[in-house]
This record gives C-alpha cells, structure tokens and sequence, in this order.
C-alpha cells in the first residue's frame, strides 16, 4: 500500500506571487484573512429547492493576497483565520482583476493551521490588467 498508483504525481504548490492572469491547475496552502458574502438567492420553483451563494474571500500566504471566489458549497468551509488547500485552483478576471477560483474540477480542504503570516501589502487582486491585441 505504501507504492504511489502510477499515473499519480505528488503536487507542486504554487505561492501567490507567481499566479497570472489566465492560468489554472494551481494547488495553494493559503490563510483566510476575512470572507464576505457577495450574492444569496434561492430557487424555490424547481424540482428542488436549490439555493446559489456566492463569497469572496481574502486569502494568502508569506507572499502576497488573492481575492478567491467561493460558491454554495465552499462558502461553508472558508472561514476567517483557517488554513486551506486548494487543489487545481485557476484564474478569472474580474473586471480587469483576478480572482481565484475552484471549479467542479478542483477541491477546497481544510487543513491545520499553517505557521506563516499572511503578507497584506502585496494584494494582487487590486492590479488591474488590460487585454492588448498584438498585430502580426
């Protein structure tokens, strides 16, 4: 039992600092700094009653912060001051700002506390990115 499967690969965990806009698959061990929700309206007129939430989290870690998106399910698990890993996490922008977020192919966990502090001057979901066409 202790011989990994093949195929599977142990995971390179990526700091905030190196995220950019349009890229996915990025595992984080990052810290909520504060979580605030952003959209909750239910569907009662389904088959069942469904309910859409939407949160918009301060993460980080040693290198900088991110604003991460969560939805229905992973607003319950991002709490202010707990340690999460997300696993194959990908980029959105946001009105010219990036958003990390993790989609039905990705995974939020809870995880123990981590032993780094959050660096709150470097806050990349506040540089505003503009797309360029380049003619050939």
């Amino acid at each position: 039992m202790a011989e990994a499967k093949p195929g599977l690969r142990k995971p390179v965990f990526t700091k905030v600092d190196q995220l950019r806009p349009g890229t996915s698959g990025h595992t984080l061990t990052l810290k909520v700094v504060n979580t605030k929700m952003v959209m909750q309206k239910g569907r009662p007129d389904g088959p069942q009653p469904r309910q859409m939430r939407i949160a918009e989290s301060l993460v980080g870690d040693e290198t900088g912060m991110i604003i991460f998106t969560t939805r229905n399910d992973q607003v319950d698990l991002v709490k202010d001051g707990s340690t999460i890993i997300l696993r194959n996490a990908k980029i959105d922008m946001f009105k010219g700002s990036m958003r990390l977020a993790v989609d039905k192919w990705g995974r939020v966990e809870v995880t123990e506390p981590a032993d780094f502090t959050v660096k709150e001057d470097n806050n990349l979901s506040l540089i505003e990115y503009e797309l360029v066409n380049v003619v050939e």
